[in-house]
């Protein structure tokens, strides 16, 4: 294989990706107009549903523009040899291999924010707001951009820079090192991110004694889960969407609750949305999603090191010089086939979870302040109650609020 040929592969897939994407985005939108299952007719009241249907059809539109511009800057970048341009500068300033590294992702990750700012700030100022969901000020919004680079910069590029190295020193066998250090990053990560990263955004505070308090903790101690961290965090600083998750094991387990959560629903709808996060513990999601994300990067860790050292990668990116970071950026690209594939495996070990944690609520909780509470949420969030089943295939993680209820009613 020369490497005009992978230039026109590289090219082809991010092209054919694109436009599968949009086919799906298109055939899921012509179901924006279906009649609402009468299963989830007391959803949304007359204006209400047409308030949904307008903002869903703004988001796909939106959507439709922001994609095709990341796509075409994406095409341009690499046509005109934008990646052997930015191998240059970084060049020029250091000869160092993880310095070049470091340099080279820095420079196109922050250009890259810079371009797709306005379409951020526009989906976030003018949708979001719109649609009464933003509460985030520009200041907030500001602070956010800030704060994530520097988490970009300090963890990411920390990272890089280590794996690297790892290749400096250990050739094609660096992925087993890449593989321990990333395997431990996520587990980290997954036990002391709520504890770590998110008051970097969010203020976090235990839930107040009360008769929510009160009826979580039985609830908890009737199933034998020991639950003593249970924080409320203040999700209506940014929008009016509410969410709860469970995050962490061991000692360092907690629930926590969007306040928008607890203005929203109903006590009894609190503890059932609790029972299903409680649910996904019982059943040993959190480890299994964990081992699942380990044994993913580490086939991809395998496969790089298969191919990063090969000359044509740069070639084909118009790099004369070979490099582990430009063979990173086109194995990138080559891969995401692969990726769609492990995603669509992801998504449907995923949904099939959900069904999982929601079966474990009816049995210990409430099946019907469960249904009650997801038909709130997606009501509070305008959500797509006629989503078509490819779209749901391919981009749904938690099955459709329609396939829940039939679930939760029915078992099937």
């Amino acid at each position: 294989m020369t490497a005009e040929t992978l230039f026109y592969i590289i090219i082809g897939i991010i092209i054919i990706d694109f436009i599968f994407d949009k086919f799906l985005d298109a055939i899921n939108a012509k179901h924006f107009d279906d009649p609402i299952p009468t299963e989830l007719a007391d959803v949304y009241e007359k204006e209400e549903y047409e308030k949904s249907q307008r903002y869903k059809k703004e988001r796909f539109r939106f959507g439709l523009i922001s994609s095709t511009f990341s796509v075409l800057l994406t095409l341009a970048f690499i046509f005109f040899e934008g990646f052997a341009y930015v191998d240059t500068i970084a060049r020029n300033i250091s000869d160092n291999p993880v310095w070049i590294a470091l340099i080279f992702f820095g420079i196109i990750m922050l250009g890259s924010d810079i371009l797709t700012t306005p379409f951020s700030w526009y989906s976030t100022f003018v949708i979001e707001e719109k649609y009464g969901f933003n509460k985030t000020t520009k200041k907030t919004f500001i602070l956010d951009k800030l704060k994530g680079l520097a988490m970009t910069a300090v963890i990411g590029g920390g990272i890089l820079a280590l794996i690297v190295w790892f290749y400096q020193i250990a050739g094609d066998n660096f992925w087993w090192y890449a593989w321990i250090l990333i395997a431990v990053f996520i587990v980290f990560m997954n036990m002391f991110y709520a504890k770590l990263i998110v008051p970097l955004f969010n203020k976090q505070t235990p839930l107040e004694k009360g008769s929510l308090r009160t009826k979580i903790e039985q609830y908890a101690q009737k199933v034998g889960f020991k639950l003593d961290n249970i924080f409320v965090i203040d999700g209506s600083k940014r929008s009016t969407k509410a969410n709860a998750y469970f995050s962490g094991f061991g000692s360092e387990k907690r629930i926590t609750l969007y306040d928008t959560l607890i203005n929203d629903l109903e006590e009894d709808e609190i503890v059932a949305v609790l029972a299903h996060e409680v649910g996904h513990y019982k059943k040993n999601h959190i480890i299994a999603n964990l081992l699942a994300s380990i044994l993913t990067t580490g086939f991809t860790l395998w496969l790089l090191s298969l191919f990063v050292g090969n000359p044509l990668l740069s070639e084909a990116l118009s790099v004369s010089q070979p490099s582990f970071h430009i063979g990173l950026v086109a194995f990138g690209i080559l891969y995401s086939p692969i990726s769609e594939v492990t995603g669509l495996i992801m998504n449907y070990m995923s949904r099939r979870f959900e069904y999982q944690a929601d079966n474990y609520a009816k049995a210990t909780f409430n099946g019907n302040s469960l249904i009650s509470s997801l038909k709130k949420l997606s009501k509070n969030t305008l959500s797509n109650l006629t989503p078509h089943k490819a779209y749901i295939f391919v981009h749904y993680s938690h099955p459709s609020l329609l396939q829940r209820y039939r679930n939760l009613k029915t078992g099937h």
